[in-house]
């Protein structure tokens, strides 16, 4: 379903296949672990067992054992660091590639060992002896924020990451002193982990002869690993060379350069010969970056008809013993961005995050989410208790196009987004209505079914060093066209649609436009991929060269037929004057022209046919999205069955729906996965008891719903217009079916609920409703 369509083109908005399909689907793609050279050698990272303590270590065995060409420990390594290993403002806790002397979590790398074979070097990583003088964890990050006695970091003053705060003033106060409605609860976010198909990798060769560094890694940003690369080891950047091949998912945990790879770097730039370290899934689930240890206390306001007067919330986030580049400081974002799609008075916030004695925290598909699923939980609450039905509740409240650009009351503005239409899309294409009568005589026969709503504004931010994307486009002397990027793709059809705006614009079919990417020596400087950017930055930046390109090509052509350029057209590889066919000139023609007859060109036009380009994007863009799910629980067994899911999408212009659909459905299912299935859990004592798939549970194809979609194209303001989708689905699921779980158990008294869905929470959660009533 789709309602008020932009304007679909020869190429953009239609379901054109994926060009990366044929060689990821035939087993073709070209991953890290493919790679290998000669002389390779191969790193294994010895791993602290224990959550805090001071420890000692001996290597003398290891570095003895059979095929073992180095032992680095934190001695060994650090004094060899050049720079920062800091990759943002917000960390203050002290950082270096292998702990020495004390750890700070189970995964905490403590030493290197770098053999032959990944088989010696583990083999010889079994012979080092290390000593453990165990300290009490910090593992409780609500019992973190005031323990100055067990501290993560022993040279800070307490365990606080980050705070910040917008108190609430007089007025505030008296809006929920005279209120006709105010409500009050804590909701939780478990935590919960990215969990790639391809764990996190690299490989690095130092040439100490040429002064060069070549590094192969599975990110979602090879420009920025050159930059870190080179700080840490003071190779100038220009020698440092960084390759990305096919990655097999990222979400967040790609994005940056954590210290396992840095290491690998510094011991490969200490050894001058090639080195590869691959992560296995143990140690992706224990020691890469895990996401969402939240809570939020919100207290909402509103009047006798149930609009939203205020808000106040009190976040805390647990940051991890190293959180990465700013994820200490992501609670800015949840009170920011906690009115969303809604008008809503005031708002007051503080949020702070804290160091605990646990893995990393990353960005796992956006740093926000929380903000959206307190929101929701909590409207939900409200309406309950106003005897409103959550639709309702929403339709009094939601931002309506005609109060557009809208201000949030934290100053953030809101433009061009459909919040109302999806919530009505997404209402009717559940049969909402319908639904509730069903319901009732559901009830009637013994059966709980409830259904369950979220709406949101998903920001893409441009500010910044995401702030700017370039594309370079070249238009090869046989016409056919080649892009390079400095975005690189790990599962979103980038070079697809890259292809399809360049063929729109150019006259060409998509399958004549090679997209290459990830390839520092030949891909024009960017930040890389990740927040839901590809769209309104990557896609503007490919439009504008692709325009640029376009003009050129046309005057150029319009000089070789005598016509004026505005009187020509672009089709198939012909360029053509307007109303006589016959009149025309091949693109190959002019790209000939372009490179071999400069002569032949407009009075002083550049010979050639190759324009680079940067796109410099506004502070933020939105879209936003509508999700509706239907579930049936079973009140015995504790069991969810998800009936329907739908999601109506507003993410600008589509430039290609099964595209987007695609980004849409993995995000759900990821969602889905965090709410019912995905808890990663630590005992007392810091100990990760879900440390394999058999006790982190995924959910397979089995499990994973058959989505829905409906689409609402509101252009953006942005070139092209269009809007990032790549994170939205991961954003409204979980308040969407923890809202839907709860209306179905409401008739046994169920309030609140609790992530993660498992049956003996749910059970639970019946048992305390049954014991209060």
């Amino acid at each position: 379903m789709t309602t008020a369509p932009a304007t679909i083109g020869r190429v953009i908005g239609q379901r054109v296949k994926r060009k990366e399909d044929p060689r990821l689907l035939t087993g073709r793609g070209r991953y890290l672990d493919d790679v290998t050279m000669p002389g390779l050698l191969h790193a294994h990272f010895l791993r602290s067992d224990v959550a805090r303590a001071n420890i000692t270590i001996d290597v003398t065995a290891a570095r003895e054992a059979e095929g073992v060409v180095a032992v680095f420990t934190g001695e060994d390594l650090n004094p060899h660091i050049k720079g920062d290993m800091h990759t943002g403002p917000a960390e203050k806790g002290p950082l270096t590639p292998l702990s020495v002397g004390y750890v700070r979590h189970v995964g905490d790398p403590i030493a290197l060992v770098v053999a032959r074979s990944r088989y010696l070097a583990e083999d010889a990583a079994d012979l080092i002896d290390v000593d453990y003088e165990p300290l009490p964890a910090v593992v409780d990050f609500e019992a973190a924020l005031g323990d100055t006695d067990h501290l993560v970091h022993p040279e800070l003053e307490d365990n606080v990451c980050v705070h910040m705060e917008v108190p609430a003033d007089d007025e505030l106060a008296e809006i929920f002193r005279t209120a006709a409605h105010v409500v009050t609860d804590t909701i939780r976010q478990h935590r919960y982990i990215p969990v790639p198909m391809e764990p996190r990798g690299i490989i690095v060769d130092w040439r100490p002869v040429t002064n060069e560094l070549e590094i192969r890694i599975s990110t979602q940003a090879p420009h920025h690993v050159r930059a870190a690369a080179a700080k840490i080891t003071g190779v100038p950047e220009h020698w440092v060379h960084v390759v990305m091949d096919d990655v097999g998912g990222g979400f967040g945990q790609k994005a940056f350069l954590p210290r396992d790879e840095q290491c690998v770097i510094l011991a490969a730039h200490l050894l001058g010969r090639p080195v590869k370290w691959v992560e296995d899934r143990r140690e992706n689930l224990t020691a890469a970056t895990h996401s969402r240890t939240e809570r939020v206390t919100a207290t909402l306001a509103a009047d006798e008809e149930g609009h939203l007067l205020g808000a106040y919330i009190d976040h805390l986030d647990d940051a991890g013993a190293y959180p990465l580049y700013g994820s200490g400081g992501a609670g800015a974002f949840v009170a920011m961005l906690f009115s969303g799609p809604y008008r809503m008075g005031k708002l007051a916030w503080k949020t702070t995050s804290v160091y605990t004695n646990t893995c990393t925290r990353g960005a796992y598909r956006g740093p926000w989410q929380m903000e959206t699923l307190a929101r929701e939980q909590m409207l939900d609450l409200l309406a309950h208790r106003m005897g409103l039905d959550p639709l309702e509740l929403r339709r009094r409240n939601v931002i309506h196009r005609s109060e557009l650009p809208y201000t949030m009351p934290s100053g953030m503005e809101v433009a061009e987004v459909s919040p109302e239409e999806t919530l009505e899309q997404a209402a009717e294409m559940i049969g909402y209505e319908q639904f509730r009568k069903d319901q009732a005589a559901a009830a009637a026969d013994g059966r709980y079914i409830g259904v369950g709503l979220a709406l949101y504004v998903e920001p893409q931010p441009g500010m910044g060093p995401m702030g700017s994307e370039p594309a370079h486009i070249r238009v090869a002397p046989e016409g056919h066209v080649d892009v390079y990027l400095g975005s690189g793709a790990h599962g979103q059809g980038i070079e697809t649609t890259t292809a399809q705006i360049v063929a729109e614009h150019l006259g060409i079919d998509p399958d004549d436009v090679a997209v290459h990417q990830g390839d520092t020596a030949s891909t024009p400087f960017a930040f890389g991929t990740g927040g839901s950017r590809s769209g309104p930055m990557l896609g503007a930046a490919v439009l504008e060269t692709s325009l640029a390109v376009r003009e050129k090509v046309l005057a150029i052509a319009g000089h070789m037929l005598e016509a004026s350029p505005d009187d020509l057209d672009i089709a198939a590889g012909v360029i053509s004057v307007a109303g006589d066919p016959t009149s025309s000139v091949t693109l190959r023609h002019v790209a000939q022209t372009a490179y071999h007859n400069p002569a032949g060109l407009p009075p002083g036009m550049e010979a050639g046919l190759d324009i680079s380009q940067r796109y410099a994007a506004p502070p933020f863009a939105f879209s936003n999205a509508c999700h509706v799910v239907t579930v049936a629980v079973d009140p015995d067994l504790g069991t969810v069955e998800i009936l329907r899911y739908v999601v109506s999408e507003d993410c600008g212009v589509m430039i290609n729906p099964n595209i987007v659909e695609g980004q849409v459905a993995g995000g759900v299912v990821q969602g889905v996965g965090g709410v019912l299935y995905e808890e990663f859990v630590y005992d007392d004592d810091g100990n990760p008891l879900t440390t394999t798939f058999l006790d982190y549970l995924l959910p397979t194809a089995c499990e994973a719903p058959d989505v829905e979609y409906g689409h609402i194209e509101t252009p953006a303001l942005t070139p092209g217009g269009f809007k990032g989708v790549g994170e939205g689905g991961a954003i409204g699921a979980p308040p969407a079916i923890v809202n839907a779980v709860i209306d179905a158990l409401r008739p046994l008294g169920v309030e609140l609920l609790n992530q993660p869905l498992t049956p003996p929470r749910v059970l639970e959660a019946i048992d305390e409703a049954r014991a209060s009533s």
